[in-house]
């Protein structure tokens, strides 16, 4: 079985300093933190406020290349955790054929987030994660919107080439 989340926000672990995003359920108040990159984190978050960079980013040039060829993201599902390592698809549709492809969640959901395609969990993966202590440090919600985008506004999109992941 399957519940329908969103993105409630990002927020960052203060332990690890990692960025965390958090999907929240649309009928209940459960919630799911899954913890992603950094650049993930920037791509999710850029989408969220709308900020758009003068030459497309990896995701917006994946969901690019899927409305060039007629492609709808239909959903994704976040459907496993093995290793503490997360698993998603996302579900293609081409006219009446759907297939899903593998993909991290992080990416996954920064590719629903482009298409306004539904975000899934598979309940045994809410039942098998472990709820996160000590909160953390908000990032990204609706109450620090503004300034989360003057951050990402600030971003050089020309500076994440210098970095190696």
């Amino acid at each position: 079985m399957y519940r329908e989340m969103k993105v409630a926000g990002l927020v960052m672990d203060p332990q690890s300093n990692t960025p965390i995003v958090l999907l929240k359920d649309l009928h209940s108040e459960e919630s799911l933190p899954i913890w992603i990159g950094l650049l993930e984190a920037t791509s999710i978050a850029t989408e969220l406020e709308k900020i758009q960079f003068p030459r497309p980013m990896t995701h917006d040039l994946m969901k690019n290349c899927l409305d060039h060829f007629k492609i709808r993201v239909e959903r994704i599902e976040v459907c496993d955790l093995r290793n503490n390592t997360y698993f998603a698809l996302i579900y293609l549709r081409e006219n009446d054929r759907v297939t899903s492809i593998d993909a991290r969640p992080s990416d996954a959901i920064a590719i629903a987030l482009r298409a306004n395609a539904p975000i899934f969990v598979n309940e045994e993966v809410l039942s098998k994660s472990q709820k996160m202590e000590g909160g953390g440090q908000t990032v990204f919600d609706k109450e620090n919107q503004e300034k989360w985008a003057e951050i990402l506004n600030s971003l050089d999109p020309e500076a994440f080439g210098k970095y190696k992941m």
